[in-house]
């Protein structure tokens, strides 16, 4: 059994404490934003933010967030946040779409340390994170629109 607070929300969940939470949050508890990619903390497209930090959910026990605060995409809310979701819509930056929840929370990430990055801050900051359509310059003008509009 592990607890935990999601988006808000505190649960139990009955799972072996070993399962990734990425499991968990996409079997368990049917949030489907969270999106399996590579499985090995690579791609970026499972990321979620664990006591505010991102986290790869695919190589995460669930045991390792137990009494602890984790948001999915779902759980944005912010104005922040909002500003960087519809930035990433004026942009036009999905193309398959795929990476994108992942690439949100990262950015969100980065916008809640750094409130006006630079192009330099923000390509740092975003490298771990993989789009295949190759979209990373229609990111980088979203997160840098969303920096502005907060």
């Amino acid at each position: 059994m592990a607890s935990f607070t999601i988006n808000d929300e505190k649960i139990e969940v009955k799972a072996n404490p070993n399962t990734p939470l990425l499991w968990v949050v996409r079997e368990h508890l049917k949030l489907t934003g969270t999106k399996f990619g590579c499985g090995v903390g690579q791609c970026g497209a499972c990321m979620v933010h664990v006591d505010g930090s991102s986290t790869y959910s695919c190589m995460t026990p669930v045991s390792a967030v137990e009494g602890k605060q984790v948001t999915t995409i779902e759980g944005l809310s912010s104005q922040a946040e909002q500003a960087l979701q519809k930035a990433w819509v004026s942009e036009e930056v999905p193309q398959c779409g795929y990476c994108q929840s992942g690439q949100i929370m990262r950015a969100a990430d980065l916008l809640k340390t750094n409130p006006n990055p630079s192009r330099q801050d923000i390509i740092k900051h975003m490298r771990t994170n993989i789009c295949r359509c190759g979209t990373y310059n229609r990111i980088i003008k979203a997160i840098q629109r969303a920096a502005e509009e907060i």
